[in-house]
């Protein structure tokens, strides 16, 4: 049916149908394009390490499985020491001492293990404090994060000195209170779409990190007459095989299938993880490298352009879907 039978027919009505028609085309032959440029997906990958950090910056631990929150995993960052005078965070940053502090989960007791490695000190608190127990035992107070001011249960002096004389300086421990502490930067609720908050961690409740890109890094150290390091070193949460190195960095989404356990877990890729000096330091010395891998990530790795200083390494995630897989 030619286009002239349509406007001798009908007029108008012919006109506006085939115009309709030709806009139709136009994008359905866009989206074609659009399809057959599309980058395909990347392969399946595997996790193949979970970790959890209870008190920031101090030492985390290794585990099966864990339960994914809102504000991340379950026990993540949930506590943090502050200075006693100016309530401010402390972290590895200024005090390397810090992962010598170590952590344990007693699960059938459900306690909170806390150590010093090479000295006689033994701190066990409830992993899972009840409200009524935190009223009971602790104080809600300030504390500072970041430049911004949340609140935290603390606890009472005698039961941390022990840290404060090892670290050589006034702390207290505090648990994360009631007052969320909603996401700032690449995670605000305008470009998030939504609101979500996280614990005592520095930005996005999840940290997932490349094995396979830890080995290239490895591989570089190497070539500059350094050791290897372990993956530790960048504290991440989940930690996948990889497929290829640096292939998450084209990644917008990660889905998590536990097969017949609820579907999938869908978490949104937020941001980049921009690097500071923390892997720097060795977590079962506390002692610090002048240069690495700093220097070898400074060379390759400043890919943000939002923030081009400071080296990539990980992607952080907040969860999009269920929130207690």
């Amino acid at each position: 049916m030619s286009l002239s039978y349509f406007s001798e027919s009908h007029g108008l009505q012919g006109i506006l149908a085939a115009t309709f028609l030709g806009i139709l085309l136009l994008v359905l032959r866009f989206q074609w394009r659009q399809d057959k440029q599309r980058a395909p997906l990347p392969p399946l990958d595997e996790i193949i390490g979970l970790r959890i950090y209870p008190i920031k910056s101090c030492r985390g631990f290794e585990v099966k499985s864990a339960r994914l929150l809102r504000t991340g995993f379950d026990l993540d960052r949930n506590w943090m020491f502050v200075t006693n005078n100016d309530r401010e965070f402390i972290t590895i940053r200024t005090n390397s001492d810090m992962t010598l502090i170590r952590t344990a989960y007693d699960a059938e007791a459900d306690h909170l293990l806390i150590s010093i490695k090479g000295r006689d000190c033994n701190i066990k608190i409830p992993a899972h404090p009840t409200d009524e127990w935190l009223r009971e035992n602790t104080v809600l107070a300030k504390a500072r994060i970041w430049g911004e001011e949340t609140d935290g249960w603390e606890y009472p002096d005698d039961l941390t000195r022990p840290i404060s004389e090892f670290l050589k300086m006034d702390v207290r421990l505090v648990h994360k209170g009631p007052k969320p502490r909603v996401l700032r930067g690449c995670g605000a609720p305008n470009l998030l779409g939504r609101t979500e908050a996280t614990r005592f961690a520095d930005m996005m409740p999840v940290l997932v990190t490349s094995m396979t890109s830890m080995t290239q890094l490895n591989e570089r150290l190497v070539q500059e007459g350094e050791d290897e390091i372990e993956i530790e070193r960048f504290r991440p949460n989940v930690i996948i095989r990889g497929s290829e190195p640096w292939n998450e960095d084209s990644w917008k989404s990660l889905r998590i299938n536990p097969g017949d356990k609820g579907g999938p877990l869908d978490m949104d890729v937020v941001s980049r993880c921009l690097r500071c000096q923390v892997p720097n330091v060795d977590p079962e010395t506390a002692e610090k490298h002048i240069r690495q891998p700093w220097k070898e990530l400074m060379k390759f790795r400043r890919i943000d352009p939002g923030l081009t200083f400071k080296p990539s390494f990980g992607w952080e995630k907040a969860s999009s879907d269920r929130s207690d897989g």
